[in-house]
């Protein structure tokens, strides 16, 4: 099933590649955070100050399986954004295609906040994958560092595009023995992609100087199968203490230069996202 390329002009040409939308009248699971209310229209006009017009929506770990405020932000201008959806793995082909048709993508897999995955993460994506391999569809991982080994093996048993959340976890107190290091060049050599996002959920603090040479070895290792995220609306903070837009961009811009803007924001987002 062919990925249909944005149809609508947006006022910048790059790609946020990871924020949030939602809705407070929206049910939440319990045992996680109550969100508060934020929508594209908040966002755009503080993006495009930036150069970005287009998001990759991802459903949030509260809402779990239900990705009606997703969707409804995708139906706005169709065609401008993508989703990343949570599902059940025994999701009808039906629902798959509606899903599709509105703009998404990919799913997501959260094997770290405490209302994420349910179920039996191996099981449900061996029973999701041929599906997935069928609309083109890859799979978003929020995980933990030492979850990669695991990744690697799944990666091979599906053939799926994997893409990871947070630089997959490689946070700045993470020993140059890690395995993880190995999981991730291993997942990188399988096709895998990754996104510079999240760097508050890395062991870092602003300004993130700590994992500047984290994100330099990420994209000489995953190339250009690297994309840029906001995080937005930066969940893990107070109302009272959000993180500036331009902020979530410096650490990239200050550990790869500003030439590589056009790379992250437009170039490769559109390979995976527009294409």
């Amino acid at each position: 099933m062919a990925v249909s390329a944005p149809s609508q002009p947006s006022p910048s040409g790059g790609w946020d590649c990871h924020i949030h939308v939602f809705d407070r009248a929206a049910p939440v699971r319990a045992g996680h955070y109550t969100p508060e209310h934020h929508s594209l229209h908040e966002l755009e006009p503080i993006a495009a100050q930036h150069g970005v017009g287009h998001f990759v929506l991802v459903q949030p770990s509260v809402y779990g399986t239900d990705n009606s405020v997703m969707l409804q932000a995708l139906a706005r201008e169709p065609g401008r954004h993508a989703g990343i959806a949570v599902v059940e793995p025994d999701i009808s082909d039906a629902t798959l295609d509606l899903l599709h048709a509105a703009g998404v993508r990919g799913i997501r897999f959260n094997l770290v906040s405490p209302a994420g995955h349910n179920g039996d993460p191996a099981a449900d994506l061996l029973r999701l994958a041929p599906r997935l391999r069928e609309r083109r569809w890859h799979v978003q991982w929020y995980v933990k560092c030492e979850h990669l080994p695991q990744l690697v093996t799944w990666q091979q048993q599906t053939g799926l595009v994997f893409v990871l959340d947070h630089m997959g976890g490689l946070h700045a107190s993470l020993a140059a023995d890690a395995p993880a290091w190995a999981a991730a060049r291993a997942l990188a050599h399988g096709g895998a992609w990754v996104k510079l996002s999240g760097w508050y959920r890395l062991e870092a603090s602003a300004p993130y100087t700590a994992l500047h040479r984290h994100i330099e070895w990420v994209v000489q290792t995953f190339g250009s199968r690297t994309v840029w995220g906001s995080d937005w609306p930066h969940t893990s903070f107070d109302a009272a203490h959000l993180p500036a837009y331009e902020s979530v961009l410096q650490p990239m811009t200050e550990a790869l230069g500003t030439s590589a803007l056009v790379e992250m924001l437009q170039n490769n987002p559109h390979r995976l996202y527009g294409t």
